[in-house]
């Protein structure tokens, strides 16, 4: 949103009155109506509050057993998600979050709850950037995407795993008036493991529409001894064929890092930044955690790449090789594309069954 409408805040617009409507969606308020939070007299936490009753955090989470698909809002525009909250016992692959737009059939979201917020590995690590913080306990999830929408909104999570979720949530958002330039947020998830022998990662593909690219996260994990990420980034826009229009110069690099983000007798160096980071280092313990796993993220807040008609984004799993030779890597690599485009939506690859998505 480019000019100032009312739902967008920062900073600079900060002081400026609006006549959005404030609302939010938690247990305490399934529908964020005005006036109808806290009003609840049954849920989880009832046994809790027996001797103080309504009032008193009676629902403060929503149970979602195996199998199951729950609808955390459903908001008639127009208006816009503002930030996000959740935490609670979950998976971070066998719990799904799928968002639409506007009453579309398919998801312009669809991702493992985990890896949308930056947790892919299911191992808590503190993030802080401007778009996604994790932070303590086993993994407080925020989001602060501007999500606008013109008619309606709909968000669910489905519990494709064996055990029952108990879930706490709050989406925030305004009501009013959308700016006839904004796009619609766009989120999906890819894994590949093992990547094969010569083969690159596709972050996203298929593509069709106007928008912008917002950002990336990655989960790898190596298969290989040596440092693995000399491989490019490529970003194919707009009938670009063999050769994209943007081409990185290696993994760290685009992770806005260096050489091998090797600090000389630290080694692998963790580091947050509002745009970008290598937040997450998991190293081998010499028994059961026997490889080396990365969790990074490179958000285009400031340098969105812009497209008119499509985009598709690839990576290289590169590492070294006897002589002085890349070596085609085969690594295990999950990632999570970010970005804002028109409708229609495209319909999405279908995701892999829970036995793939699994990190072992």
């Amino acid at each position: 949103m480019t000019q100032f409408d009312g739902l967008a805040c920062d900073l600079s617009t900060l002081h400026r009155l609006s006549a959005a409507k404030s609302r939010s969606i938690s247990a305490e308020n399934f529908t964020g109506e005005k006036g109808k939070a806290g009003m609840a007299t049954q849920g989880t936490g009832a046994n809790c509050a027996r001797d103080l009753g309504q009032g008193w955090k009676v629902s403060p989470s929503v149970p979602i057993p195996p199998g199951t698909t729950y609808t955390l809002a459903d908001i008639q525009g127009p208006g816009a998600i503002q930030s996000m909250w959740m935490a609670g016992a979950y998976h971070p692959r066998f719990n799904i979050i799928r968002i639409y737009w506007d009453g579309q059939e398919n998801p312009s979201v669809e991702c493992p709850l985990g890896d949308f917020f930056c947790h892919g590995w299911g191992k808590y690590q503190q993030l802080t950037s401007l778009a996604v913080c994790l932070n303590p306990g086993q993994g407080a999830f925020n989001c602060y995407w501007p999500m606008p929408f013109r008619k309606r909104c709909r968000i669910t999570i489905t519990n494709i795993g064996p055990d029952p979720m108990t879930w706490y949530y709050q989406i925030n958002y305004a009501l009013g008036p959308v700016s006839d330039d904004a796009a619609y947020f766009h989120a999906q998830f890819r894994r590949v493991n093992p990547l094969p022998y010569k083969e690159v990662h596709t972050i996203i593909d298929g593509i069709k529409g106007r928008g912008h690219y917002a950002g990336t996260y990655l989960a790898w994990g190596v298969n290989n001894n040596g440092w693995w990420g000399e491989g490019e980034i490529k970003f194919f826009m707009d009938g670009d064929k063999d050769f994209p229009t943007i081409c990185g110069t290696g993994t760290e690099d685009y992770i806005c890092g260096c050489y091998n983000f090797d600090v000389p007798g630290k080694g692998y160096t963790e580091f947050c930044t509002p745009y970008a980071g290598l937040h997450q280092v998991i190293r081998p313990d010499g028994l059961y955690q026997s490889q080396t796993r990365f969790g990074m993220y490179r958000w285009h807040i400031p340098d969105p790449v812009r497209f008119e008609q499509d985009l598709r984004i690839t990576i290289q799993a590169l590492g070294w090789r006897h002589g002085g030779r890349y070596l085609p890597n085969q690594d295990d690599i999950s990632s999570v594309a970010y970005w804002y485009q028109t409708l229609p939506t495209a319909p999405f690859p279908k995701l892999p069954d829970k036995d793939y998505l699994e990190v072992i």
